[in-house]
């Protein structure tokens, strides 16, 4: 077979890293799994924006950043905190209150973020991670640190103000920063047709003098190829770009969400696309791993998730008098 008709994942990673990325994969896919069960059985209150199905998307956004690498996350952040390698155990006990979660249990499922790891944090704004990264990445130009900011957003959020002033002031000091556009059909209910003028939401990148492309965000190796590309543009010095993933989410916008604006029918069919399953039949395709491995695999996160669930429970609840305590008031004065 020639390199050229090689798929770039195959051709750009190490089997090591290429496994690696389909078991996030499966942990994004469990953790959100188990996310819902938890919740369902009362474990966990509030919402949650579930991203089953956008699998490939996350992963293969962060697949050439590093912990000095930042993110910016939306309120359907739990695969981008996975991908950027987040402790599940504290994710969930974020999730269910706690004080060992990641925000001791303040911010819950919207609001998980993990500095160590470059992940400046999830956010329940529509397209409020957008401001944020170009602030990390104009702190990047200014101090020199080599680091690339990537941004995830939704497609909702392509028509927020935010959206087109982060646009253009990145482009205007050409900072390291890659926009990436999960788009995944509906903004909360409305469809994309019905709300955004432009067929892809990557034409837009025109306006703003960067290069924008649209891309099968299921495809874990279309997305890589165009993110690393992107990253690497960005890290060179050449400004920003923005990269349009073509996804769905398999869930309702949240759990309050009834799902009737959508048939059963365009559900099945994007069900048929599944992100992990495409990932395994590469990797399979190309001697990277065995059926077995994948099973074994898939074993081992299910067995991961259950250890992070059970840390989760047994973790200690805030004291009532630590009500007011970090959540970034003046304790002084409180």
């Amino acid at each position: 077979m020639l390199e050229a008709n090689v798929p770039y994942a195959i051709r750009a990673y190490s089997p090591e890293q290429l496994r690696g990325a389909l078991k996030k994969m499966m942990l994004i896919r469990k953790f959100e799994e188990g996310a819902e069960d938890s919740y369902t059985r009362g474990l966990i209150h509030g919402t949650m924006h579930l991203s089953i199905g956008q699998e490939a998307s996350a992963v293969g956004s962060c697949m050439s950043l590093s912990d000095e690498d930042k993110i910016t996350s939306t309120h359907r952040g739990h695969g981008h905190c996975v991908a950027k390698g987040a402790d599940l155990g504290k994710m969930f006990a974020e999730f269910f209150g706690k004080e060992s979660g990641y925000c001791r249990g303040r911010g819950g499922s919207m609001h998980i973020a993990d500095v160590s790891k470059g992940n400046l944090g999830a956010n329940g704004i529509v397209g409020g991670g957008l401001p944020i990264a170009v602030g990390a990445a104009l702190s990047a130009k200014r101090l020199g640190t080599g680091a690339v900011t990537v941004c995830f957003f939704g497609d909702g959020a392509n028509n927020e103000g935010a959206f087109h002033e982060a646009l253009n002031m990145a482009s205007v000091w050409k900072l390291p920063v890659v926009f990436v556009c999960e788009n995944n059909k509906y903004g909360m209910s409305t469809s994309i047709e019905r709300s955004t003028a432009v067929k892809n939401i990557a034409d837009r990148a025109v306006a703003y003098s960067m290069p924008g492309l649209t891309v099968d965000g299921n495809d874990f190796s279309e997305v890589t190829e165009a993110v690393d590309a992107a990253v690497a543009r960005a890290r060179n010095g050449e400004g920003p770009s923005l990269i349009e993933n073509l996804t769905y989410r398999w869930r309702g916008h949240s759990k309050s969400d009834r799902n009737r604006y959508r048939t059963k029918e365009e559900i099945a069919d994007w069900m048929k696309l599944d992100p992990i399953l495409r990932m395994t039949e590469l990797l399979v395709q190309h001697d990277v791993c065995t059926r077995e491995d994948i099973e074994a695999m898939e074993i081992e996160a299910a067995e991961i998730i259950e250890g992070a669930i059970e840390f989760a429970n047994n973790g200690e609840d805030p004291k009532v008098e630590d009500a007011t305590r970090f959540v970034y008031t003046d304790e002084a004065a409180a």
